[in-house]
C-alpha cells in the first residue's frame, strides 16, 4: 500500500511540474492548423499572447508545438520579464523546457540600467545571462559600449566581453580584448590588452589588467601599465591614474621616459603630478641622460624633476653619484637647470675625470645645450685635483688653489686654470724608460695647464712664481702631499653598478596608503579575487 500511495505521489509530482512548465496561450486573434505545412505546431494568428514563468511573448505570428513545448514567434515581437526587462526583434524561438530563447531581427533589449542593441541575442532565463555571437551594443546613461561578441549578467548588471570592446563616452575611449563592465556603477576591470585614450588631449593609459572608472577617469592597473602623457612615458608594474586631478603613481619597475629632453629616470616609487609639472621618484632611483652619444647615469635617494621641458630643474637628493664612461662623480646633492645647462654639486663633491681627482666645497658643470657635450667646470673654494703617479703608489701629482676653472673639448678634459693662491706638484718621468727624473713644486697666483689624454701637457705661470725642482732623493718626504689632501679612489663608481649603494634599502616614503589608491587598489583585489569562470549559454538547449 505505501509503494502504492508512494509511486502515485511521484507520478502527480512529475505531472504537476510538467504542467508548471508548459507555455500558456494568453490570446490570439485565430487558431488553426496545418499539417501539412506545421506539422505539430498550432498556428497564431493575429495579437499573439503567450506566457511563461513569469515572462511574457507577444507577436504577430506563432507557431506553438505544445507536445515539445517550444514556441515560434514572427513579427514586432516584444518579450517582457516582470518590471526587469524588456526585448523587441522581429523573430524569437523560445523552449519552455529549457528557459531558453532565441532571438534575432533587430533585436533590442532594456532594462532600468541599459540598451542592448543586436542582430541575434540567446537568453538563458534560467541563470539571468544574455549573450550574443555577432556583434552588439550597450548603451547606459554614462557610456556606450560595443563588442564582436558579448555576455550580460542581469542579476549583477555586469557585461563580459573578449573581442574587440570599447567603451565610449564624451570624454574618453576604452579599447579591449577582455573586461568587465557593470551597468550600475559604470565600472570596467581589464584582464587583457587594454588602452583608454582621453579624447580632450589624446593622453593613454595601456594595461593587461586592472580597474577604470569611468565616472571619475580613475584607473589602477597591474600588469605591464604604461602612461604616455604629452611630454612624458610612464612605465610600471603598477600605475594609479587620476586623470582630472593630473595625479599618478607608480610601483615597482619604473621608467619614466622624457620624449623632449631625451631622459629616462628610473625607481621603484615615483609620483607625477601633471599640473605642476613636477615628479618625484624615490627607492633606488637613476637619472640617465644622453651625452654626446655616451648615456650619463646619476643616482640618489630622491630625483625631483619640476617644470617644463625646456625649464626643467632636476634636483636629486642624499648619496648621489654619477656615471658615465669619462666622468665620474659623488656627492650629497645635484642641482641640473635645463635653461641654462648648468649641473651645480653640494656638500663633498668630488670628480674623476680620466686620471684625475677633482674636489672643492662646490662643483659647477657646463653642457653645451646645441652639441650636447661638456661644456665647461668650475671647483669653487678649496679647489683640490689629484692625480696618481702613473708608476708608483705613493707619490701624487698634485694641484691646489683657492677656484680651478677648466674647459672641456669632445668630452675631454682640455684646459685648467688654478686661480689665487695656487700651487701646483709634478713627477717628471723620462719619456722612454718611465724612470722619475725630477719633483716639481710651483707657487704662483694663477697656473694655467693644458691636459693630453688626461696628462699635462703645458705649463704657464701667471704673475708672481716661486718653485724649485727637486731630484726625488732630494725631495722633502714632508712636502709629498698638500694640506687638505685625500685620496678617494675607493668611492669611484667603476660601472653603472656602483652607483647604487650596496647593501642598503632607501627609505621609502611611500605614498601608496594615499587614500585614494588604497581604494582603488582594494576594489580591483576585491573584484579580482571573487571573479569565477562565468556560465556559458548552451545555445544547443533551445
Amino acid at each position: 500500500m505505501k509503494k502504492l500511495f508512494l509511486l502515485t505521489f511521484i507520478l502527480f509530482s512529475i505531472e504537476s511540474y510538467s504542467q508548471a512548465k508548459i507555455i500558456k496561450i494568453l490570446s490570439t486573434d485565430q487558431t488553426i492548423a496545418d499539417d501539412e505545412k506545421y506539422p505539430g505546431a498550432k498556428v497564431l494568428i493575429g495579437n499573439v499572447k503567450m506566457k511563461h514563468e513569469g515572462a511574457t511573448l507577444e507577436s504577430k505570428f506563432a507557431l506553438f508545438y505544445q507536445k515539445e513545448n517550444i514556441f515560434k514567434a514572427v513579427g514586432d515581437v516584444v518579450v517582457e520579464q516582470g518590471d526587469s526587462i524588456i526585448q523587441y526583434s522581429d523573430f524569437a524561438l523560445y523552449n519552455g523546457n529549457t528557459k531558453m530563447a532565441k532571438s534575432w531581427g533587430h533585436v533590442e533589449i532594456n532594462d532600468k540600467e541599459m540598451k542592448l542593441s543586436t542582430d541575434t541575442l540567446y537568453f538563458d532565463r534560467k541563470e539571468q545571462i544574455l549573450f550574443y555571437p555577432s556583434g552588439g551594443t550597450i548603451r547606459d546613461k554614462k557610456n556606450t559600449l560595443k563588442s564582436t561578441r558579448g555576455t550580460y549578467f542581469l542579476q549583477d548588471k555586469k557585461f563580459t566581453a573578449k573581442t574587440k570592446v570599447t567603451v565610449v563616452n564624451p570624454d574618453n575611449n576604452l579599447e579591449s580584448d577582455h573586461l568587465d563592465y557593470y551597468t550600475n556603477t559604470n565600472l570596467a576591470y581589464l584582464y587583457g590588452p587594454s588602452t583608454v585614450t582621453n579624447l580632450k588631449d589624446s593622453t593613454k593609459i595601456y594595461s593587461e589588467r586592472g580597474f577604470y572608472d569611468t565616472n571619475t577617469d580613475i584607473s589602477y592597473f597591474v600588469k605591464n601599465a604604461k602612461l604616455f602623457l604629452k611630454e612624458r612615458t610612464v612605465l610600471a608594474d603598477s600605475l594609479y591614474y587620476d586623470k582630472r586631478k593630473g595625479f599618478a603613481s607608480a610601483t615597482n619597475r619604473i621608467k619614466v621616459i622624457d620624449t623632449v629632453q631625451n631622459m629616462v629616470a628610473k625607481g621603484n616609487y615615483a609620483e607625477l603630478y601633471e599640473k605642476k609639472d613636477s615628479l618625484f621618484i624615490i627607492d633606488n632611483p637613476v637619472a640617465i641622460t644622453v651625452v654626446d652619444k655616451d648615456s650619463m647615469y646619476v643616482a640618489g635617494d630622491k630625483i625631483l624633476l619640476t617644470g617644463k621641458p625646456e625649464k626643467r630643474i632636476a634636483r636629486i637628493f642624499n648619496n648621489v653619484k654619477i656615471f658615465k664612461s669619462d666622468l665620474q662623480g659623488k656627492c650629497d646633492s645635484i642641482h641640473t637647470s635645463q635653461t641654462t645647462g648648468l649641473t651645480r654639486m653640494f656638500v663633498n663633491p668630488i670628480l674623476w675625470s680620466g686620471k684625475n681627482q677633482i674636489t672643492g666645497d662646490s662643483i659647477q658643470i657646463l653642457m653645451n645645450k646645441k652639441t650636447e657635450k661638456l661644456d665647461s667646470l668650475k671647483v669653487l673654494k678649496n679647489a683640490f685635483m689629484v692625480q696618481k703617479d702613473s708608476l708608483s703608489k705613493d707619490d701624487f701629482n698634485q694641484i691646489k688653489g683657492r677656484n680651478i676653472y677648466g674647459k672641456f673639448k669632445d668630452n675631454d678634459l682640455r684646459l685648467m686654470l688654478v686661480k689665487g693662491n695656487a700651487e701646483s706638484l709634478y713627477h717628471n718621468r723620462n719619456e722612454d724608460t718611465q724612470k722619475l727624473e725630477t719633483i716639481t713644486k710651483e707657487i704662483a697666483s694663477d697656473i694655467e695647464f693644458t691636459l693630453k689624454d688626461n696628462e699635462i701637457e703645458q705649463t704657464k705661470y701667471f704673475k708672481k712664481s716661486e718653485g724649485k725642482t727637486f731630484p726625488p732623493s732630494e725631495f722633502p718626504s714632508e712636502e709629498k702631499k698638500f694640506k687638505g689632501f685625500i685620496w678617494r679612489a675607493d668611492e669611484q663608481p667603476k660601472t653603472v653598478e656602483d652607483i647604487w649603494v650596496k647593501g642598503k634599502k632607501a627609505t621609502i616614503l611611500k605614498r601608496s596608503n594615499n587614500l585614494n589608491v588604497k581604494k582603488a587598489r582594494e576594489k580591483f583585489i576585491k573584484e579580482s579575487s571573487k571573479k569565477k569562470k562565468s556560465k556559458k549559454i548552451d545555445i544547443k538547449n533551445i
